[in-house]
Parts: C-alpha cells; structure tokens; sequence
C-alpha cells in the first residue's frame, strides 16, 4: 500500500489496542498503531503488576468463552515471546450466598461447565488462613484462576505486532477520526493517516475521538495498594490464591497473593469520577490509612501499610458491560472500550474478535451484550 495508506489502524496500545493490533498484523494486513504514550505506561488501565483471570464469571456467563480463549492466547503469546505472563494460583469469590458475586459466580460456572468447589465461611479459613470472612459467608473456588502480569502483557503483544510489521507509533496522540465512505482519515502528531479500517481503542479519551456517539461513559479513580509480607508464605501463590469479597454493604474487595512485590489489595469501583485528564492520581496517608481498615476486617493479619498505593482508572459503561461494535453510521470503525475495570484477562480474546470481525471471519464468541445501540 502507498505510504501513510493502511488495511487497519488501531487508535490506543494498552490492552485491548495492543491485542487487537497484534491479532490484524498477525493476519498478514497493514496495520498502524498510534498511543499519546509509550505503553506500557501508568496513565491508563493497563498497569498495576499483577491482574486476575478467572472464569466463574460473576459478570454474566456471556464471557465466559472469551476469556477461556483469552487463556488459550496468553499461553501462544508467552510461547512466541519466550515471555511468562500467566501464573495460576485459583481463585476464590466470597460472599452471602446470594450476593451477585457467589450467585453470578456460580451461575456461570453451573452454565458452561467450568470445575468449582463449593466452600463454606470454615473452609475458606481453613484453606486460606490469612482470610476471615463473615460468618454467613461462603466462597466458590476455581483452580484455573490465576494472575496476569499487565506491563509484560502489553509488551509482548506489541513485540508480536512488531515482529509481523506493524508500523507502532508512540507519544503520537491521535486529534481526529475523519470516516469516509471507503476509508478513515486520522490525523496525529505523526502525520496524517489514512486506513481502510479503524480501530477505536482509547479508553477514558474515546469520547473525545467520537463526540458524535455521546457515549454514557464515565471515568473512576481507582486504587490500588501493596503490603509487605511479615511471614514466609501466608500471602504466597501457594497459600494465597486471588479472591474477590462482596462485603454486607455491597462494596468489593479483591486481593492477588505476593509474587516478590507484596500483597496487592484493592476496592473494585467505589471511586471518584472525573474526566479522564483530571483523575487524581496522587494517594495521601489518610487514603491508605482508611482502605487498610476496611481490608483489615477480612484480612485480620494485614501488615502495615500499604507500602505503596498506585492510581488507574475505570473507564465504565451504564450496566458495566464491554463495547465491542461497529459505529452505528461508518461500518470502517469498530469501537472497543469501556471495559468498565474488568477487561485486561480478555485482551488477545477481544483482538482476535476485532481481527475476526474486520477480515470478515465468523466470530468466536456471541458479541450481542456488547452492542453500542443498548444505550440509545
């Protein structure tokens, strides 16, 4: 193709923008990639460490196939890259047996025939004995969940992008989406481009690239806390696998046991929203101070801290469900974003949706919950 002229350009490199441009170069077509950064960075949603994979999926059993592809294409990745990303260690949801997480949790296990162990509130000490949920607490363990490692994720994506010729330009911030009938015209800090297919996935900035969707979106602060391991082991992958606590007032905590960086705890939303270039991304003592009390009530043995505390964001839909779809008025632009603080574990499963979906292939997945139409 001429200069500047492209099958595919992908607008955004975290998670899913390096998935999906890893999956279209990987089909052979010319593809560009633009971030206003260098990714990994720490601005977006796609740091922090460690994230969660799980498949008992209390968020609806609509995901649960893309996120067992997810697992098949995390290992293809850390065998082309020679690259460990994916670490499993089980999982465990906890909570009222009726609350959304244990119900959806099992609902979704119970639908696709995902193997789970029921636990009660004496199981789960016994076998975590860093946890002390509440009395009337009960838990559904996974085996297969596990932890992702977000920065080496989005590297080795864009290694294999790179390594099949795609043209990655970073600190190139994209200032505007032109559709056309047969193409799309972008304009960046690298110059003008123009692609036959457009890829939209720029998180919390996505409104700013399509004003004309008035998409619901909104951006939350959230944050994430590391403590220090005071014994051998009792928050090591051996004897600490991931969890997720819905408490009696309806917040949510979620922790990752400590693979050399300490304990990772944190609250899923619950934070402030702001636009996407105002979040506050400072963590003061008295923040730390107060989320290491909440902690402390399931965690009783939680050391002091945190140590460190880091801020990302949720960039989040009305119902907390993906956008993964075509703009209602231009067929050339596929829009996938607002993955509402759960979507890293899905990237190479939502790239190969894109690079399905663009090349014409049939998809792997059911995609119809994703639809941008539902907020019209």
């Amino acid at each position: 193709m001429a200069a500047n002229n492209y099958d595919a350009a992908v607008i955004g490199l975290g998670a899913m923008g390096a998935g999906a441009v890893w999956q279209l170069a990987q089909r052979g077509l010319s593809v560009v990639g633009f971030d206003a950064l260098r990714p990994p960075h720490d601005m977006g949603s796609s740091h922090g460490r460690s994230r969660i994979i799980r498949e008992a999926y209390f968020e609806g059993a609509v995901y649960v196939p893309l996120v067992q592809r997810a697992y098949e294409l995390w290992r293809q990745l850390e065998a082309a890259q020679r690259e460990s990303i994916l670490a499993i260690c089980g999982g465990v949801t906890i909570g009222e047996p009726s609350s959304p997480l244990v119900a959806g949790a099992r609902d979704a296990a119970r639908e696709h025939g995902v193997a789970v162990e029921e636990w009660s509130s004496a199981d789960i000490s016994t076998r975590i004995p860093a946890i002390r949920p509440g009395a009337g607490m009960v838990g559904v363990f996974e085996p297969r969940a596990g932890v992702l490692s977000p920065e080496r994720g989005v590297h080795a994506m864009l290694a294999e992008a790179a390594t099949h010729g795609a043209d990655l330009r970073f600190n190139s911030p994209v200032t505007a989406v032109e559709p056309g009938r047969t193409a799309v015209t972008l304009e960046s800090a690298a110059g003008t481009v123009i692609a036959r297919q457009v890829v939209c996935a720029a998180g919390g900035w996505l409104p700013g690239l399509l004003p004309d969707l008035a998409l619901p979106l909104t951006v939350e602060r959230a944050v994430q806390h590391w403590f220090q391991r005071t014994d051998n082991d009792r928050f090591a992958p051996a004897r600490f696998p991931i969890f997720l606590l819905e408490t009696p007032d309806d917040r949510v905590l979620y922790g990752l046991p400590d693979q050399g960086h300490g304990l990772k705890l944190a609250e899923h939303h619950g934070g402030r929203v702001s636009p996407q270039g105002d979040v506050d991304r400072r963590v003061d003592a008295a923040e730390a101070k107060q989320f290491r009390a909440f902690a402390q009530a399931y965690l009783p043995t939680l050391p002091e801290g945190p140590v460190e505390s880091s801020v990302c964001t949720y960039t989040n839909t009305p119902d907390g469900h993906f956008i993964l779809d075509c703009h209602p008025a231009h067929a050339n632009v596929f829009v996938v974003s607002a993955c509402s603080g759960h979507g890293f574990k899905f990237a190479p499963a939502i790239g190969e949706l894109v690079a399905d979906t663009l090349t014409g292939r049939p998809r792997r997945v059911e995609t119809d919950a994703f639809r941008i139409d539902r907020f019209a």
